[in-house]
């Protein structure tokens, strides 16, 4: 039978199970054998992970061909104009590729876990956050994007992928899957 589990992954953990050489890795919060990430999160950032047995569905939840909508929450340093929110929604130029268009809008600061460390604060500089919602996942993406536009990622929260989220678990903690499963 198919498995399929929603880990919120904790900010610091690295999104492999095979060991690592300086941080925790998936192997130390699920332990359910042979089920793989469905895709990553750096170890800087923090939220949704599907992890599956499934190597079909694996494929299918991760390429970027099978247009699965992935939401971020970030909190960007300063407070990006609409001029810049529009840059982001359109693509962005990275040193090797045009980012395919997105949706961008800024977000009140969500009510979710406090991050452990927390984000470090400047006082003469504010913070803002915004909501992207990627059909793409390239390495280091949505801090790239933010970056190019002018307001570098503090925080980075991979809130849901289709219709799954993230926004019911707790850091560090898993539940199965509902029932759909992407065409």
């Amino acid at each position: 039978m198919r498995r399929v589990l929603l880990l919120n992954k904790p900010y610091g953990t690295v999104c492999q199970f095979s060991p690592h050489a300086t941080r925790p890795g998936l192997a130390a919060i699920v332990q359910v054998p042979g089920v793989y990430p469905a895709g990553r999160l750096d170890w800087d950032s923090e939220g949704l992970v599907v992890l599956t047995d499934d190597g079909q569905l694996q494929h299918r939840i991760s390429h970027p061909a099978r247009k699965l909508a992935k939401r971020y929450w970030v909190q960007v340093e300063g407070q990006p104009s609409q001029e810049s929110l529009d840059r982001l929604a359109a693509g962005v130029v990275l040193s090797d590729v045009i980012t395919h268009p997105a949706g961008v809008r800024p977000i009140p600061e969500p009510e979710i876990w406090e991050r452990d460390p927390p984000v470090r604060y400047r006082k003469s500089i504010p913070t803002s956050w915004i909501e992207l919602e990627l059909m793409e996942g390239r390495n280091r993406q949505v801090r790239r994007m933010t970056a190019a536009v002018g307001f570098p990622t503090l925080r980075l929260v991979r809130v849901s992928i289709g219709p799954w989220s993230v926004l019911d678990i707790a850091p560090g903690a898993w539940t199965e899957a509902g029932s759909w499963l992407p065409e």
